[in-house]
Protein backbone atom coordinates (compact mmCIF):
# COMPACT_ATOMS: atom_id res chain seq x y z
CA UNK A 1 0.00 0.00 0.00
CA UNK A 2 1.74 3.67 -1.16
CA UNK A 3 1.71 5.66 1.72
CA UNK A 4 2.99 9.59 2.04
CA UNK A 5 2.63 10.95 5.50
CA UNK A 6 3.67 14.71 5.91
CA UNK A 7 4.51 16.40 9.13
CA UNK A 8 6.31 19.03 10.39
CA UNK A 9 3.37 21.75 9.78
CA UNK A 10 2.33 24.51 12.53
CA UNK A 11 1.89 28.36 13.63
CA UNK A 12 4.81 30.18 12.47
CA UNK A 13 5.17 34.13 12.20
CA UNK A 14 5.64 36.18 9.24
CA UNK A 15 9.28 35.52 8.42
CA UNK A 16 9.60 32.38 10.12
CA UNK A 17 10.86 28.70 9.26
CA UNK A 18 9.54 25.69 8.76
CA UNK A 19 10.88 22.22 7.54
CA UNK A 20 8.21 19.71 6.47
CA UNK A 21 9.00 16.04 5.52
CA UNK A 22 6.99 13.39 3.39
CA UNK A 23 7.53 9.93 4.46
CA UNK A 24 7.38 7.75 1.48
CA UNK A 25 6.25 3.68 1.83
CA UNK A 26 5.02 1.12 -0.55
CA UNK A 27 6.80 2.36 -3.49
CA UNK A 28 10.06 2.39 -4.96
CA UNK A 29 10.86 6.31 -3.75
CA UNK A 30 13.86 6.80 -5.71
CA UNK A 31 12.31 6.16 -9.10
CA UNK A 32 9.84 8.48 -8.28
CA UNK A 33 10.72 12.44 -9.20
CA UNK A 34 8.36 14.02 -6.17
CA UNK A 35 7.01 17.17 -5.36
CA UNK A 36 5.32 19.92 -2.77
CA UNK A 37 2.10 20.68 -3.92
CA UNK A 38 -0.17 23.36 -1.68
CA UNK A 39 -4.01 24.30 -1.15
CA UNK A 40 -4.97 27.17 0.82
CA UNK A 41 -9.44 27.51 1.83
CA UNK A 42 -11.33 28.00 -0.90
CA UNK A 43 -8.33 27.76 -3.61
CA UNK A 44 -6.98 25.37 -5.96
CA UNK A 45 -4.02 23.11 -5.73
CA UNK A 46 -0.64 24.61 -5.91
CA UNK A 47 2.56 23.47 -7.61
CA UNK A 48 4.74 24.84 -5.09
CA UNK A 49 8.18 22.71 -6.15
CA UNK A 50 9.93 19.17 -7.48
CA UNK A 51 12.58 17.21 -7.09
CA UNK A 52 14.01 14.75 -9.91
CA UNK A 53 14.79 11.37 -8.92
CA UNK A 54 18.16 11.95 -7.60
CA UNK A 55 18.14 14.89 -6.52
CA UNK A 56 20.31 16.49 -8.94
CA UNK A 57 17.35 18.97 -10.23
CA UNK A 58 14.98 21.13 -8.52
CA UNK A 59 12.12 23.83 -9.96
CA UNK A 60 10.09 25.99 -7.51
CA UNK A 61 7.02 27.95 -8.08
CA UNK A 62 8.22 31.94 -8.79
CA UNK A 63 6.11 32.90 -5.28
CA UNK A 64 8.49 30.63 -3.46
CA UNK A 65 11.83 31.06 -5.35
CA UNK A 66 14.88 31.80 -2.93
CA UNK A 67 12.84 30.95 -0.06
CA UNK A 68 12.11 27.20 0.09
CA UNK A 69 14.25 24.01 -0.66
CA UNK A 70 13.30 21.29 -1.58
CA UNK A 71 15.32 18.14 -1.18
CA UNK A 72 15.43 14.12 -0.62
CA UNK A 73 17.20 10.84 1.07
CA UNK A 74 16.26 8.37 -0.94
CA UNK A 75 18.11 6.41 1.83
CA UNK A 76 15.26 6.96 3.95
CA UNK A 77 12.42 7.80 1.56
CA UNK A 78 11.66 11.13 2.69
CA UNK A 79 11.41 14.45 1.09
CA UNK A 80 11.75 17.49 2.63
CA UNK A 81 10.67 20.80 2.27
CA UNK A 82 12.67 23.74 4.07
CA UNK A 83 10.96 26.91 4.01
CA UNK A 84 12.03 30.36 5.13
CA UNK A 85 11.23 34.18 5.23
CA UNK A 86 7.64 32.07 5.24
CA UNK A 87 4.54 35.08 4.62
CA UNK A 88 0.93 34.87 4.90
CA UNK A 89 0.44 34.07 1.30
CA UNK A 90 2.24 30.89 2.29
CA UNK A 91 -0.25 29.42 4.75
CA UNK A 92 -2.12 25.71 3.32
CA UNK A 93 -2.29 22.49 3.84
CA UNK A 94 1.30 20.96 2.09
CA UNK A 95 1.00 18.03 0.63
CA UNK A 96 3.80 15.71 -1.45
CA UNK A 97 2.56 13.96 -4.38
CA UNK A 98 5.05 11.31 -6.51
CA UNK A 99 5.32 12.21 -10.05
CA UNK A 100 3.01 10.76 -12.55
CA UNK A 101 0.79 9.47 -9.79
CA UNK A 102 -2.66 10.47 -7.88
CA UNK A 103 -0.50 9.39 -4.80
CA UNK A 104 -0.70 12.18 -2.27
CA UNK A 105 -0.48 11.85 1.60
CA UNK A 106 -3.14 13.54 4.10
CA UNK A 107 -1.21 17.01 4.09
CA UNK A 108 0.34 19.12 6.82
CA UNK A 109 -1.06 22.11 7.98
CA UNK A 110 1.16 25.52 7.40
CA UNK A 111 -0.38 28.85 9.26
CA UNK A 112 1.69 31.93 8.95
CA UNK A 113 0.16 35.05 11.63
CA UNK A 114 1.16 37.28 14.03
Amino acid sequence: EVQLVESGGGLVQPGGSLRLSCAASGFTFENYAMRWVRQAPGKGPEWVSSITTRGDSTFYADSVKGRFTISRDNTKNTLYLEMNKLKPEDAAVYYCQAGGTNWRGQGTQVTVSS
